[in-house]
């Protein structure tokens, strides 16, 4: 049975008993028990067990970044459904405002005291329920932000990565010899090593993007 391996941060490759053609779509099955159609790339590896490992591509189409959407959209949805609930709650603590506007004092020992207080405490905790909904709604607008934002990264996972990580090594390259020329100033004292350590990640990431998808 093809399995998913973890091969490096925010990829996970095909482990396979037998060897496969590229371009070919085989199953691989999650630990789950989920079953996906894949696309074969390139072999990255092949351990002392002799299993094989290829770097693949969902057949359907999703990756990473529909991954990132779909985080967005269901918080999104809940965001939704919190301020709805917000609102409701909202609407209701207005319950006997024609009466409440008055500013009637409660009449104590008056048959009307019990609703009247039980009137003044249900809007109460209709209200605190709107706040409470409202920041709920908050919390998950906020992540539905954060997930659309990460919707449009592009990490190892994807063949696309090639292309990404070679404009990383250029402009990481630029930035490091415009320091060291004097076109750029450096802030501080570690400057240089910190530009020179973004062109060796940035080297590292093109490498492997290459083992995992260079054609």
């Amino acid at each position: 049975m093809n399995t998913y391996a973890k091969y490096t941060a925010n990829v996970f490759v095909a482990k396979c008993p037998e060897m496969h053609e590229k371009g070919e779509t085989i199953i691989l099955k999650t630990k789950y028990g989920k079953e996906h159609e894949c696309i074969v790339f390139n072999l990255v590896e092949r351990d002392k067990e002799g299993n094989f490992f290829y770097s693949v591509v969902r057949a359907d189409g999703f990756n990473y970044q529909e991954y990132c959407k779909n985080k967005a959209e269901r918080y999104q949805k809940w965001s939704s459904s919190a301020e709805s609930k917000s609102n409701k709650y909202w609407e209701a603590s207005h319950e006997g405002k024609d009466f409440l506007v008055l500013a009637e004092p409660i009449k104590i020992g008056h048959h009307s005291e019990k609703r009247h207080r039980a009137l003044i405490q249900r809007n109460h905790d209709r209200m605190s329920k709107s706040v409470e909904h409202s920041k709920i709604a908050e919390q998950h607008e906020s992540k539905a932000d954060y997930w659309e934002r990460k919707a449009k990264d592009i990490n190892l996972s994807m063949p696309e990565s090639i292309e990404f990580y070679e404009y990383k090594v250029e402009t990481a390259k630029e930035r490091h010899e415009g320091l060291k020329s004097g076109k750029y100033e450096r802030t501080h004292s570690f400057s240089l090593t910190y530009a020179k350590k973004a062109v060796n990640e940035s080297e590292k990431n093109l490498a492997i993007a290459k083992k995992l998808w260079e054609e």
